[in-house]
C-alpha cells in the first residue's frame, strides 16, 4: 500500500487517489499534505497534516495480531449505527452536526476488524490513536477541515494533525519516498486543479461531483537536512 502522493508521483492514478481528490475545487490549494518528520536514534518522530490519517492507521495495524486498545472518532457523512453494533462497546456515542456523524471509539478492538471498516467505508475518516509494538500513533479527534482554495501567501504550516513515532523503516520509506535517508525533514505539497471534467450522461449533483475528473499538477517542496528540492507532477484524478 502506497500512500496518494506516492502514487501520483509513480503514476499511478486509481480508484483511492480520484476519492482522495474528490472535495477539491478549481483552484490553487497551498500547503496540503504536510509531513515532517526527525530521526531518533533507532526510530522516527513523524508529523503529519490529517490527510494521511487513514493511511497511517491502516500501515501501523497491518501485521498486528490481536488487540489494541483505539481512541478516537470515526468521522462521516452515513449511517455508522451498524459499526458500533459491530465493532464497540455500548457506551460509544454518536454525536451528528450539519450531516456529519462522529462515532466515538474508546475499546480495545482487533486490529482485523478496524481494517474491514476500513475496506468497508473508504470514504470515511478515521481519526484513532492507538500503541502497538513498532509505532505510537495520536491523531486528534476531530473532522479535518474542509478544502478551500489558498488566498493567502505562502506561509510555513506546521503538520500537526497526526503524530507518529515508529520504528517501521516501510512507512518512512512509503513518506519520504524521496529522501528516505536524513535526520530532519519537511515536505509540503501545493496542489493546482486547473480544470474539472464532468461525466456525461449524469443528473444527480452528487454523483456528478463524485465522478468528476481533476485535472492539474502536485507542487512538491522538500527540505531535508537543510536543502530545498522542487519537483512537480502532473495529474488526473
Amino acid at each position: 500500500m502506497q500512500n496518494v502522493i506516492r502514487k501520483i508521483f509513480s503514476g499511478k492514478f486509481d480508484d483511492e487517489v480520484h476519492s482522495d481528490f474528490v472535495k477539491f475545487s478549481k483552484g490553487e490549494f497551498k500547503n496540503k499534505y504536510l509531513i515532517e518528520s526527525k530521526k531518533q536514534k533507532d526510530k522516527w518522530s513523524i508529523k503529519t497534516g490529517s490527510e494521511f490519517a487513514n493511511f497511517l492507521v491502516r500501515k501501523c495495524l497491518e501485521g498486528v495480531n490481536g488487540s489494541v486498545n483505539v481512541k478516537g472518532v470515526i468521522v462521516s457523512t452515513f449511517n455508522l449505527r451498524g459499526e458500533k453494533e459491530y465493532l464497540f462497546n455500548q457506551g460509544e456515542k454518536i454525536k451528528q452536526f450539519m450531516g456529519i456523524k462522529q462515532l466515538e471509539v474508546n475499546s480495545e478492538l482487533n486490529s482485523e476488524q478496524i481494517i474491514g471498516v476500513m475496506d468497508q467505508h473508504p470514504k470515511a475518516f478515521f481519526a484513532l490513536s492507538f500503541k502497538t509494538d513498532k509505532h505510537e500513533l495520536k491523531i486528534k479527534a476531530k473532522a479535518p477541515k474542509s478544502a478551500k482554495p489558498s488566498n493567502k501567501g505562502n506561509g510555513e504550516v506546521s503538520a500537526d494533525f497526526c503524530s507518529l513515532k515508529t520504528n517501521d523503516e516501510k512507512i518512512v520509506e512509503d513518506l519520504f519516498f524521496d529522501f528516505n535517508k536524513f535526520t530532519q525533514i519537511i515536505v509540503n505539497h501545493t496542489l493546482k486543479i486547473n480544470k474539472i471534467e464532468l461525466p456525461t450522461d449524469v443528473e444527480d449533483p452528487k454523483e456528478i461531483r463524485e465522478k468528476s475528473k481533476r485535472i492539474g499538477t502536485v507542487v512538491r517542496r522538500v527540505v531535508v537536512d537543510g536543502k530545498e528540492f522542487i519537483e512537480e507532477r502532473k495529474f488526473e484524478a
